[in-house]
């Protein structure tokens, strides 16, 4: 099942993307429009997508090779790289990132489909949050940033400073310019600085993830005076939450508003809603979405709508489907770099991958101890799930599958689990494992089960696997201390779905047999689950490879 944004007749359908793109921001850059999204500790990170009409994007590119900061070695759920901003100016691209216990980071490109630049720290400690840039007409540049409550104690407040002209450092500020609480609008996080008509406004999401509302501040001077208003909440609809995203502007100068909705398990999915501006006073306020009656100047998000003129009269180009994508080719495939869909656990060695003559993927395993959960394995090859219902298929060459070595498939999250093959001697297992994790100030804990069950060794090591995603309960209405704000309804829509993995031999007399596994769906920490390959050893520095074609997405 493919999700499609093109409702036919000159229309799109939300979401306009059903893949975990948390906290997109996007930017118009020379002929195109580029976002960038978290990637937290997966890598590569900071995807780039790129779409000419803001309904079909494209992902061309991660902005990080690598995530800055030794101890990214290992994985570390919830940690990285979280909410950045992406803006293109002077002819450069500029991305400002924060890693939330690290600091904040920019790096840049003259082509966003090109290579980045080694990252630069702007500020060196934890607690500063989503920040964003903003060059103003006098020249000078500006960031407005939120805070973690969870790295440095408090949380609702909004800061201010002014960078360098190159954004490589800091050079006034922080300042603390606005503070939720004292208006209602709790946790806002995620602010965006625009200017319009001589006002500055603040596009920021209050509320919380799931059952939030966005916020619109509006001030003529940027370090005090804010003014705040709700421009967008859930109302009548099942779009829960509307989070934080991005303002933007079409090729005939119609204004959109680009946004997540939180869906649990398969994460934070792309929204895209009309904006328009109704006159307050001498200024204006923003209207996202279809105006509520009977509420002033806000709007709750629409299903459909009027495509966005593209760019410079371009045709749209239409994103490709899933199955189609040329990096799912095992040609694509390039050095440590997987093709853009996947991503590793955390950062990579050179030698987990490699293309040999055969054209075969080759996983080397590293060593995992008993004690090490699956869910914490470094070399965890995954992709984000892309549809409410998928099935991905593989082939899986495990004759170099070495003494004490194991390899399958695997589902990564909050609940999450593996099947695969594992040998001992000269003897295989089919190996089940099941794990939840729990988080308690930010550490990570698991609770994991392994059956085994012996398997007759063949002559040929090839396997098929797969991993099916369904929806099993239709939806859940819930309901988390409502209302969260003014006239939330405070109901979030729960899909309840299940995975199902698989394994068994491509040939010889026990052809046809599958072995599986079912497991619930759960969202990983801020993001959503993921699934892909895992190779390991439970014999220490073991080197061996694990052969992959035949990627299919279904």
């Amino acid at each position: 099942m493919i999700c499609s944004p093109d409702a036919g007749n000159g229309k799109y359908s939300n979401p306009i993307i059903y893949e975990d793109y948390s906290d997109p921001d996007v930017c118009r850059g020379k002929d195109d429009y580029y976002m960038t999204a978290s990637s937290f500790s997966f890598v590569p990170g900071l995807p780039i997508l790129k779409s000419n009409d803001l309904v079909h994007w494209n992902l061309v590119n991660y902005a990080l090779r690598k995530i800055p900061e030794f101890r990214y070695r290992e994985p570390l759920h919830g940690c990285g790289v979280w909410a950045p901003a992406i803006r293109f100016h002077n002819e450069t691209y500029y991305i400002i990132f924060p890693m939330p216990d690290e600091g904040l980071y920019m790096t840049s490109a003259k082509n966003p489909e090109g290579e980045w630049s080694e990252p630069v720290k702007l500020y060196d400690g934890a607690g500063l949050i989503d920040p964003c840039p903003f060059f103003d007409d006098d020249g000078r540049v500006y960031l407005v940033n939120g805070v973690a409550k969870s790295r440095i104690g408090y949380k609702s407040v909004l800061m201010m400073s002014e960078l360098s002209s190159d954004l490589t450092r800091i050079i006034k500020g922080p300042v603390k310019i606005y503070d939720g609480t004292a208006d209602g609008n709790v946790t806002i996080e995620g602010p965006k600085l625009y200017k319009r008509r001589g006002f500055y406004y603040i596009f920021a999401p209050a509320g919380g993830v799931k059952t939030g509302w966005q916020v619109a501040l509006r001030s003529r001077n940027l370090y005090d005076g804010w003014k705040p208003h709700i421009c967008l909440r859930q109302g009548s609809t099942g779009v829960n939450g509307p989070h934080q995203g991005a303002l933007i502007s079409d090729g005939a100068g119609n204004d959109f508003f680009i946004h997540f909705q939180d869906v649990f398990a398969a994460g934070r999915i792309t929204h895209l809603q009309p904006v328009n501006w109704v006159p307050d006073g001498e200024a204006e306020w923003p209207v996202i979405g279809r105006p509520i009656p009977g509420e002033k100047a806000c709007g709750e998000p629409v299903l459909t709508w009027t495509k966005p003129c593209p760019l410079n009269d371009k045709k749209s180009v239409k994103a490709e489907p899933i199955a189609d994508r040329k990096e799912n080719n095992v040609n694509a495939y390039n050095g440590v770099n997987p093709p853009l869909s996947w991503q590793w656990n955390c950062n990579p060695e050179k030698e987990w991958l490699s293309v040999p003559a055969s054209g075969r993927i080759c996983l080397t395993s590293v060593s995992a101890p008993k004690e090490r959960p699956l869910v914490d394995i470094r070399n965890l090859l995954l992709r984000r799930i892309s549809a409410p219902e998928l099935t991905f298929s593989a082939t899986l060459d495990l004759s170099g599958l070495a003494d004490g070595g194991c390899a399958g498939i695997c589902l990564s999250g909050m609940s999450y689990g593996g099947i695969g093959i594992r040998r001992e001697g000269d003897s295989l297992f089919v190996r089940k494992i099941v794990g939840h994790q729990v988080f308690d100030c930010g550490a990570s804990y698991a609770d994991e089960k392994v059956e085994e069950i012996p398997f007759e060794r063949q002559q040929e090591m090839r396997f098929q696997v797969s991993v099916q995603i369904r929806n099993v309960n239709g939806v859940t209405a819930v309901s988390d201390k409502p209302p969260y704000g003014p006239g939330d309804e405070g109901k979030v829509l729960h899909p309840k779905e299940e995975a199902v993995l698989s394994i068994g031999p491509e040939t010889g007399s026990d052809r046809g047999q599958k072995y599986s596994l079912s497991l619930p769906v759960e969202a990983g920490r801020w993001t959503g689950a993921k699934y892909g390959f895992f190779v390991i050893s439970e014999i220490k520095h073991r080197i061996y490879a694990v052969s992959v074609e035949n990627i299919l997405l279904k």
